[in-house]
């Protein structure tokens, strides 16, 4: 795909050799919020959608919103799951309410258009009027007004779409790499959901994502990290790339709560903080490989987090240039012991809105924001690591946030 370049487009300009800048009015201003909606949330790229066990039997539905669309994820026959928009063809009513359901079909109740499962159109009320009097013209044809289908995979238990024809096949658009990472924890195994959280942040979608991308900053932000070793600057790390820069992953291995040369430079580090249930550490190592903690950002949607025992899709809902809801589905695997569904349960603690971890990152990404809005025209450093953007083996780097704007310019024509 051709983007055509304006680096001072919209009156914003950032320099052709600021590859360690992100200019705050990447945060702030409408009008590049509406362009991202139509370049990247609708352009040539996989949004995550739902887990395929949220919808097991046909008929069964979820509703989501990919970038500001609502959208209907349904299983429309057994070996089938259709994304549609939610929208009526008709008058544009958002017609489905419900979070998620079992239906027959797709009922507007405004003028009671019928939609099968797959979207099609079949029925119109008064279509041939009332005795001859009204109803749709003689050419209407239903066939030409469907809702909107997305182009859908189902990739391991996990339902992705795109609204654009030249998304390429999703294991391309991972590459190789990618594709080991996702299918080291998605590995064909049957899903099954253990609960959800949900959240309002109110900040810039993409800061969600740098935070992701950001290893150093768990080493000094999250007390808990620190403290008892799942994420810290000493361990075993890496930070890893697609070629694209869009993706990325953060990779680490858990170490001990003990007092060393890099623990002592770090304020949030308490040697003399214990755990009231110490259960919610109890870790089994279950994945290939030395690493405990494998955290996928899947451009543009949705961040894929093995940490430890823990399983989490979380889904970034953008509302505007200053918020997005955050959307959390915990999930383990079917063929999981008793015992293990409770240990994932148990460490779920430590994530979502209020969880031991997450909750420090909700709270510094809305101050992020906080401090961008009154001065858009001033720069973000990203320059930990250098300026390029190449994997590196130890986790304190921006190299990831570098990959992404790399990318994220190139399909703005910034």
């Amino acid at each position: 795909m051709t983007v055509q370049t304006d680096h001072a487009w919209a009156g914003r300009a950032w320099g052709t050799d600021d590859a360690g800048k992100v200019p705050y009015w990447v945060y702030t201003d409408q009008a590049v919020y509406d362009r991202e909606l139509q370049r990247i949330w609708y352009g040539p790229h996989w949004l995550y959608c739902a887990l395929e066990a949220e919808i097991p039997a046909v008929g069964d539905f979820k509703t989501t919103t990919l970038g500001a669309r609502p959208v209907i994820v349904i299983r429309s026959a057994e070996d089938e799951i259709s994304v549609v928009e939610n929208r009526c063809a008709h008058r544009g009513v958002k017609f489905c309410q419900a979070r998620q359901g079992h239906t027959q079909d797709l009922l507007c109740p405004y003028h009671q258009w019928a939609y099968d499962l797959r979207g099609n159109l079949v029925g119109v009320p008064f279509r041939r009027g009332v005795k001859r009097q009204g109803g749709m013209p003689q050419d209407f044809d239903p066939a030409n007004h469907g809702l909107r289908r997305l182009r859908v995979e189902v990739v391991n238990g996990v339902v992705w779409a795109t609204f654009s024809d030249d998304t390429p096949p999703f294991r391309d658009y991972l590459g190789e790499k990618f594709w080991a990472h996702y299918t080291r924890v998605y590995d064909g195994r049957k899903l099954e959901v253990l609960g959800y959280n949900r959240q309002h942040i109110p900040a810039n979608w993409k800061l969600m994502m740098e935070n992701i991308k950001d290893p150093y900053h768990a080493g000094l932000l999250h007390v808990f990290f620190v403290t008892f070793g799942l994420f810290r600057a000493d361990q075993k790390s890496a930070v890893d790339m697609d070629d694209t820069g869009r993706h990325g992953i953060l990779i680490s291995r858990k170490g001990e709560q003990e007092v060393n040369d890099v623990t002592a430079d770090m304020r949030n580090f308490q040697s003399d903080l214990k755990l009231e249930d110490p259960r919610i550490l109890d870790v089994v190592k279950e994945f290939p490989g030395d690493e405990t903690e494998g955290m996928i950002t899947v451009f543009p949607s949705v961040i894929l987090q093995q940490q430890v025992n823990s399983l989490t899709a979380r889904q970034i809902v953008p509302t505007g240039p200053a918020g997005f809801d955050f959307h959390w589905t915990h999930w383990c695997y079917a063929d999981d012991t008793p015992e293990m569904k409770l240990r994932r349960t148990r460490q779920a603690n430590l994530f979502g809105p209020a969880g031991f971890v997450s909750a420090d990152d909700g709270e510094i990404i809305e101050m992020s924001q906080q401090g961008f809005q009154p001065v858009p025209d001033q720069d973000a450093l990203v320059m930990m690591g250098g300026r390029d953007v190449a994997p590196t083996d130890y986790m304190v780097t921006e190299t990831a946030i570098r990959g992404m704007y790399r990318y994220w310019r190139e399909m703005m024509g910034l």
